[in-house]
């Protein structure tokens, strides 16, 4: 059954021609190429590594960059593909966000023209794959306090360090790696196959299963001079790059809550107890009538993110926003629709069970919750509250 998705405000007279078409050709794509093979990949640990050339063939990876083979889409068609993307599955578009928002962007906005010209026509084909690496061990949320560094050498830099968590790190071709170098945090690109950058897998993932999460070690690991990228100094270089990836999520998360809601729907109009289908009875209604109200929501908060982004007055505070109330009410949403279908709900016969799973994931990358809410906090107040 193709899917139709949520639109009870009417959204779509909001859209132009080209973001409906973006969005329905990706809507096409996630039926075709990933609902029918996403329970497995989830079930067996694996990111459909084909995706990525087929993504690329699509314009769906850095499809909001301009040039170098990019297709340059605005914003709010951006964020449709992605939520498209995550209504298939959120680790199939982690990767895609990864690669696009947080690995082509620093790259388009802080490299030189000659990284750019090596790196970005071929992310964007799919054809080499980026990851970000930021993260730390015992540095998530405070990124300014990691102890990755950088030494200055005749050639270029030493870099040591080990980053966790990271998506795509070890079928990465580049990795984009922070480091502190003389006490300010700069970015490296660092190739596959340097001598003492390692990488390991992390298994035994509850979530994000179709998905590579990877621990990247860095043991005087030397990159020449022109492996830095130089527009990048300070931590807000990558907290910049992260903000713009955060609005990828929220578009996300809509679609992880439509696919949770459109299921829970169905089932409960065809499951019959007592005397009727579960949809006749009041308390499942009411939580089809939150699920239904939240999705809309979210919609018109990221609808109008993405106008305040294409117009150039975005705020990472409203992101922030965005972010949080959009991904904490999908995950609402999918634990709702997974009490609606009852045991059902916890195999994977159903998709609300991997959706719930994955969005525990989505609600703590990228900021957490509680970072988010002391954001809102700091701007509402003007007093940060994170120490």
């Amino acid at each position: 059954m193709s899917f139709h998705g949520v639109d009870f405000y009417g959204l779509d007279e909001l859209l132009t021609e080209d973001e409906i078409l973006v969005r329905d050709n990706m809507r096409a794509f996630v039926d075709a190429e990933v609902m029918p093979r996403i329970n497995k990949a989830f079930r067996d640990g694996v990111l459909p590594m084909d995706l990525a050339k087929k993504l690329g063939a699509m314009g769906a990876l850095g499809a909001h960059l301009k040039g170098y083979g990019c297709a340059g889409m605005g914003s709010i068609a951006y964020g449709l593909l992605l939520q498209e993307l995550e209504r298939g599955d959120s680790g199939v578009r982690s990767f895609a966000s990864v690669q696009g928002s947080l690995c082509m962007t620093p790259i388009y906005e802080y490299g030189t023209e000659e990284q750019k010209q090596k790196w970005l026509p071929r992310m964007a084909a799919g054809e080499a794959i980026g990851c970000f690496a930021l993260t730390e061990p015992d540095f998530g949320s405070n990124p300014a306090g990691m102890l990755s560094n950088a030494v200055k050498t005749p050639s270029g830099y030493k870099l040591n360090g080990t980053k966790r968590w990271i998506t795509n790190g070890s079928i990465a071709d580049v990795a984009i790696v922070w480091a502190k170098l003389d006490g300010r945090v700069r970015g490296f690109l660092v190739e596959r196959g340097t001598p003492g950058f390692t990488t390991a897998d992390i298994h035994g993932k509850f979530s994000l299963r179709a998905s590579v999460t990877s621990e990247l070690v860095l043991e005087d690991v030397e990159v020449p001079e022109d492996a830095m990228l130089p527009g990048a100094i300070g931590i807000k270089g990558p907290l910049n790059i992260l903000s713009n990836a955060r609005y990828g999520i929220s578009w996300g998360a809509i679609g992880a809550a439509m696919a949770c809601f459109e299921e829970a729907t169905e089932y409960a109009k065809s499951r019959k107890q007592f005397s009727r289908p579960i949809a006749g009875y009041q308390l499942v209604q009411a939580k089809l009538a939150d699920m239904l109200t939240e999705i809309t929501k979210a919609q018109l908060v990221s609808w109008r993110l993405g106008k305040l982004k294409d117009s150039g007055k975005l705020r990472p505070q409203q992101v922030s926003l965005a972010k949080r109330n959009n991904v904490y009410w999908a995950l609402h949403i999918a634990r709702s629709a997974r009490d609606i279908l009852g045991a059902n709900g916890v195999t994977d016969e159903y998709q609300c069970g991997r959706h719930m799973c994955n969005l525990e994931s989505v609600f703590t990358y990228e900021g957490t919750h509680d970072i988010h809410t002391l954001i809102l906090g700091q701007e509402i107040t003007g007093i940060a509250a994170f120490e």
